[in-house]
């Protein structure tokens, strides 16, 4: 292979990468804004949503940064919604196993194709003596019982206030983060 030929094979090896990232276009989602976040989507089995019923959005939220949720306290639950069957349903029921109680102040319509939050302009679903205390990042299985889909399982995150959750009402109760205390240093050695 002649020296022409080798750099013209090297050029076009090298370049392949740059061109095959032109070749998505302008709406590549990597050219699309994006704002991650810690709360949990619906996913069964690879797919996104389970019979028609589609979580985009689920947390509890937890203690502010540094800070624990009370054993025998509560939480607010915060779902975002979406029933894609065609048929209006409804959030029945919602069960957190061994984690404690959920309160479901009352029934929660789920049109078809509309979008439904359970947390604003306040909690509907809250969770309740909760069996032990809990901080950021840990999840609670939640089963969410529908009128028509039956039910849903999903494991959903507790998520700090901080960040885009900072505006979000604290969890009653919640154990303050710990105050850091000046500790005594001890007296340096004089030089003799």
């Amino acid at each position: 292979m002649t020296s022409r030929r080798w750099i013209a094979a090297a050029a076009a090896f090298l370049i392949a990468p740059v061109l095959a990232g032109c070749g998505a276009g302008f709406d590549a989602t990597t050219n699309k804004p994006y704002a991650p976040n810690e709360a949990q989507a619906l996913i069964e089995n690879g797919s996104y949503g389970s019979r028609g019923i589609h979580i985009p959005q689920a947390f509890i939220l937890g203690p502010d940064s540094g800070a624990q949720l009370p054993w025998r306290g509560s939480a607010p639950i915060y779902l975002n919604i979406l029933n894609t069957t065609g048929t209006p349903d409804t959030l029945q029921a919602v069960s957190a196993g061994t984690m404690g109680t959920v309160k479901v102040t009352a029934p929660v319509q789920i049109p078809s194709n509309q979008l439904v939050n359970t947390g604003k302009p306040t909690p509907q679903l809250m969770l309740e003596s909760i069996s032990r205390s809990l901080r950021g990042g840990e999840t609670v299985k939640l089963d969410l019982q529908f009128a028509n889909a039956g039910i849903v399982s999903l494991n959903v995150p507790v998520v700090t206030r901080s960040r885009e959750f900072a505006e979000y009402p604290a969890a009653p109760g919640a154990t303050p983060a710990p105050t850091p205390t000046p500790s005594a240093s001890a007296p340096a050695e004089e030089a003799h």
